[in-house]
């Protein structure tokens, strides 16, 4: 249990300072000198390497149910335990999600969620670059797949776990830096699902896209770890 809760809190501080770097300082309440998608990528990194120092001794630090997904087709957690970590992450996503939200409106001029969503992902017309349905799909998976296999590469015995921290976030802000525009990235279900509820029906409708998409790019991490062509 102690492993589960970790991984709830370590997700919560993702979504809260990833999502809400977006939300919070991304120029949605009014603030004059907004920060840019590369002060949002390194807020998700950032926040990844603080949790992995801190919570990473007791759970590993997954933070994302596609982590856990790739970690149990390498053959390193159990899946009571891909049950359990993934619970405790969606759990942390959906309170970091509420807090946003929470803060957002709770502001003088208010917060217009229609216009500015809420850190959700999503595709197509009206968001970002307005990439197509297949972009947004191919993407999540093959940037989730790469970043799989940098985590379970880095943290294995012929990897550099003592840099594993610093090279996970700085992998997940490179991801960010290209996705951003795309899908707003994801590649972690639990950081979709939460500001998806509270975005509303739009975000709602393609939240499957972002569920699906990394749970296949995580399987394809773990399998291409399985092949050894990476540190193991």
């Amino acid at each position: 249990m102690k492993k589960y809760i970790a991984e709830a809190f370590g997700t919560f501080v993702l979504v809260f300072f990833g999502v809400g770097s977006a939300v919070l300082a991304g120029g949605g309440i009014g603030v004059a000198d907004a920060i840019s998608i590369t002060g949002i990528s390194f807020a998700f990194g950032i926040s990844v390497i603080a949790m992995a120092y801190s919570v990473g001794p007791i759970s590993g630090a997954h933070l994302n149910p596609a982590v856990s997904m790739g970690a149990l087709v390498a053959g390193r957690l159990s899946f009571a335990d891909f049950i359990g970590y993934s619970i405790g992450q969606i759990a942390g996503g959906i309170i970091a999600a509420a807090l946003i939200f929470f803060l957002s409106t709770n502001t003088v001029g208010g917060y217009d969620i229609a216009a500015n969503g809420l850190g959700h992902n999503g595709w197509g017309a009206g968001y970002g670059g307005e990439f197509l349905i297949m972009s947004a799909l191919i993407f999540e998976i093959v940037a989730t797949a790469v970043f799989i296999v940098v985590i379970l590469a880095v943290t294995s015995e012929n990897g550099a776990p003592m840099m594993a921290g610093l090279v996970i976030g700085l992998t997940l802000t490179m991801i960010h830096l290209v996705g951003i525009t795309v899908t707003g990235t994801s590649v972690n279900p639990a950081r979709s699902i939460g500001p998806a509820l509270f975005a509303g029906p739009a975000a709602l409708s393609q939240l499957w896209l972002f569920i699906v998409g990394p749970l296949i790019g995580g399987a394809l991490g773990g399998l291409i770890h399985k092949a050894k062509i990476t540190a193991t």
